[in-house]
């Protein structure tokens, strides 16, 4: 029987095309699965990266020290731990907060919000809301720090509304508006304030998360 060789040389391009495309495709699959680990480790990578530079405010503990807090007016403010101070004078009232980072990266605070009454709905304050620190504040994680913050000018509703809440010993809510030290990861955490002889105990009640969805 005489070969067909046209015949044989076509099922043997066929076959050498088949046997490339077959490499081909398990050639692509491979660096597409090489890609997805590529891409999760870095996702992995980049989120530990994240996680170690996160910062939490709390309130600090009862037993943590007693700091002073200075104003450029010259007053200051002394407060011990897990708890807030507040001075009301004719044309301020100064407020400062003992507090902690339990997080594992330096914490930036950016800006505060202070009500006066409880906030029993779990609603997130408007950025608007917030007044801008003045000076910058820094507070390395597990460390003890302080916030500060005042109501300036006697004619404003701001400050008769806060005087108002002090001399009738109301609850106050503090919100603090922090980052981490890149200005990411931007959080809020609320504090309680209830009045304790001269001075505020503090209680932290709520985080939220700005840039990323809250955990729950």
């Amino acid at each position: 029987m005489t070969a067909n060789w046209e015949t044989v040389s076509e099922l043997a391009t066929a076959g050498g095309t088949l046997v490339l495309a077959v490499a081909t495709f398990v050639s692509v699959r491979q660096g597409q699965r090489a890609t997805r680990i590529s891409e999760r480790a870095a996702r992995i990578a980049e989120q530990s990266l994240l996680a170690a530079q996160r910062p939490l405010l709390v309130n600090s503990r009862l037993q943590d020290p007693k700091q002073r807090v200075s104003f450029r007016e010259g007053e200051y403010l002394d407060i011990l731990g897990g708890r807030a101070a507040i001075k009301v004078t004719d044309n301020a009232v100064y407020m400062a907060l003992s507090i902690r980072n339990v997080g594992t990266g330096l914490a930036v605070l950016h800006g505060w919000c202070m009500r006066v009454g409880p906030q029993r709905d779990r609603v997130r304050p408007s950025l608007e809301d917030f007044i801008a620190q003045q000076l910058d504040i820094f507070l390395a994680p597990g460390e003890v720090g302080f916030w500060e913050g005042a109501f300036r000018g006697a004619d404003t509703d701001e400050y008769k509304n806060m005087v108002a809440g002090v001399i009738g010993s109301e609850m106050l809510m503090l919100s603090l508006l922090y980052s981490d030290y890149e200005g990411g990861q931007r959080m809020i955490s609320q504090f309680n304030l209830r009045p304790q002889d001269d001075m505020w105990l503090a209680g932290v009640i709520r985080h939220f998360n700005v840039d990323r969805p809250d955990p729950r």
